[in-house]
C-alpha cells in the first residue's frame, strides 16, 4: 500500500535541504552578529499557552488534543508565546534585556493553499526587557538587514496599535479586540459593519481616514489632525521610534493599517511584504511591541520581536552559494588492506572536504562514474600499487590530470581547489 504524506505538508529531498540550510544558516549568523542566541522550545504545549494569548477562538486553527493522561495539547502554531513561557519560567532573573532567537516548525489546521501549509517554519527573534524606542527600532533594523542580505525585494511598513485603538474610544475592549482582529485580517468592511451594527458608527469615518493614511513621516501629522487629540501618546511613541530608527539604513513607508486583534500588543507593529514573486500571499515578516510574561505569571516586562516566514522567503531569496570541494576515495579491488587504506584516507579528508568511499564493492570504472553522478571534483584513488608506495593518485575530474603523491601533499594539493 502506497502511504502519501498528510494534506498541507511537504518532503525536502537534499537539494532543496542544501537550499534551506544555507538560508537558515545565513539568518542565524546575521542574529548571532547582533548578540542575539539560540533558544528552542517544544514542538507541542499546553493549549492553554495559546488561548490565553489569542482566545479560544484560535483553537480551530491548531491541531489540539488529549494524551494518554488526558491532559490537553497542541502542536505550537507558533513561537512568541512558547519563548516568553519559557523566559517566565525559567530566564526571567537574567540580566536584561534578552536577546534570543529561535528557528523551528510551527502547525496550524487551515486549507493549504500557495504559500500556506499546515506545517511551516519561522525564524524569530525577542528582545525582552527593553521598552524603549532604541529597543523597537533594533528589532525592526534586524529584520530589514536578514531580508536584505538574503536579496530579497520587498517593503516595509510601520504602525502603531494605539492609533486605530484611539479612533475606537470608548467602545468596549472586546468589540476593539474583534474589531482590530477583523482589520489585521485585511476585512476593513466587516470591521466597520461590525461597529454600526454595535452602535458605534460615530467612530467610523475617523477609522476609516486613518487606515488610508501611509506614507512618510510627514503621515503622522495627518494622523494627528484625524485624532483630535485622542492619541497623543500612541504619537508621541512613533515620533520616538522614527527618531531612533534615523540612526540605521532602513527605507519604510507609515501604514497606520497595520492592527493586532490582542490587547497585550501596546505600540510598535511592522510588516514586510514582497514586491515581487509570491502572489496574493506576499507577507514575509511581522513583528511588533507587546507584554506577554505577566499573561503568564511573570513580570510586566516590555519585548519586542518579529517572526520571518521561512518557506515564502525561500521561494524569492537568493540563496547563499555553500561550495565544498567533494571528494572520492576509490579502493581499485577487495583487498583488505586496500579498503582499510581506503577508509583511513577518507576519514582524514572528511576533516576538510565532502568525502565519500565505494561501499557498493564496484569497479574502478564503476566508481568514477558514480563520481560524476555526484558532482565530485576529485577522485583519490588507492590500490595494491598505491599502498605498496603509501601514495594516492589524484585524479582531476574536470581536466583528466592525475598525479601520483602521499596523503599530506594529496590534502595541500586539494586545499588550493578550495
Amino acid at each position: 500500500m502506497k502511504i502519501e504524506r498528510p494534506r498541507g505538508t511537504r518532503d525536502f529531498p537534499p537539494e532543496e535541504m542544501k537550499r534551506r540550510r544555507a538560508v537558515e544558516q545565513k539568518m542565524r549568523e546575521i542574529a548571532e552578529r547582533w548578540g542575539y542566541e539560540e533558544v528552542q522550545t517544544p514542538t507541542f504545549e499546553h493549549v492553554e499557552l495559546f488561548t490565553l494569548r489569542s482566545g479560544e477562538e484560535i483553537v480551530k486553527e491548531m491541531y489540539d488534543f488529549e494524551d494518554k493522561g488526558g491532559r490537553r495539547l497542541a502542536l505550537r502554531p507558533e513561537l512568541t508565546a512558547p519563548v516568553i513561557r519559557m523566559y517566565v519560567n525559567e530566564m526571567k532573573l537574567r540580566t536584561k534585556p534578552l536577546r534570543l532567537y529561535y528557528f523551528g516548525n510551527c502547525f496550524r489546521y487551515e486549507r493549504p493553499q500557495k504559500g500556506r501549509f499546515r506545517e511551516f517554519w519561522q525564524f524569530g527573534t525577542e528582545l525582552i526587557g527593553a521598552g524603549t524606542p532604541e529597543a523597537e527600532a533594533e528589532s525592526i533594523a534586524l529584520a530589514y538587514t536578514i531580508l536584505k542580505e538574503l536579496n530579497v525585494e520587498f517593503e516595509l511598513q510601520i504602525g502603531h496599535v494605539g492609533l486605530i485603538r484611539s479612533v475606537l474610544g470608548d467602545v468596549s475592549e472586546e468589540l476593539k479586540n474583534r474589531v482590530m482582529r477583523l482589520i489585521d485580517k485585511g476585512e476593513l468592511d466587516a470591521a466597520v459593519q461590525m461597529l454600526r451594527d454595535c452602535g458605534a458608527a460615530g467612530c467610523v469615518d475617523d477609522l476609516l481616514n486613518l487606515v488610508s493614511l501611509s506614507g512618510d513621516v510627514a503621515a503622522i501629522d495627518e494622523a494627528s489632525e484625524i485624532l483630535k487629540n485622542k492619541g497623543e501618546a500612541a504619537i508621541s511613541e512613533l515620533k520616538g521610534l522614527l527618531e531612533a530608527l534615523e540612526c540605521y539604513d532602513v527605507d519604510f513607508k507609515l501604514n497606520f493599517s497595520i492592527a493586532r486583534g490582542l490587547d497585550y500588543y501596546t505600540g510598535m507593529v511592522f510588516e514586510a511584504y514582497a514586491t515581487k514573486g509570491l502572489g496574493a500571499q506576499r507577507q514575509i515578516c511581522g513583528g511588533g511591541s507587546y507584554r506577554l510574561a505577566a499573561l503568564f505569571g511573570g513580570d510586566n516586562a516590555p519585548s519586542t520581536g518579529f517572526a520571518i516566514g521561512f518557506d515564502r522567503v525561500m521561494e524569492i531569496c537568493e540563496v547563499p552559494e555553500v561550495r565544498r570541494l567533494k571528494v572520492v576515495v576509490a579502493p581499485v579491488g577487495r583487498e583488505r588492506d586496500v579498503r582499510k587504506a581506503a577508509v583511513t584516507v577518507a576519514e582524514q579528508l572528511r576533516e576538510e572536504f565532502v568525502t565519500y568511499v565505494d561501499v557498493m564493492r564496484r569497479s574502478l570504472s564503476a566508481q568514477l562514474s558514480f563520481a560524476d553522478a555526484v558532482g565530485a571534483d576529485f577522485a583519490v584513488i588507492i590500490g595494491k600499487k598505491e599502498l605498496s608506495e603509501s601514495k594516492v593518485l589524484v585524479r582531476d575530474l574536470k581536466t583528466g590530470e592525475q598525479r601520483l603523491v602521499g596523503l599530506e601533499e594529496c590534502i595541500a594539493y586539494l586545499r588550493s581547489f578550495v
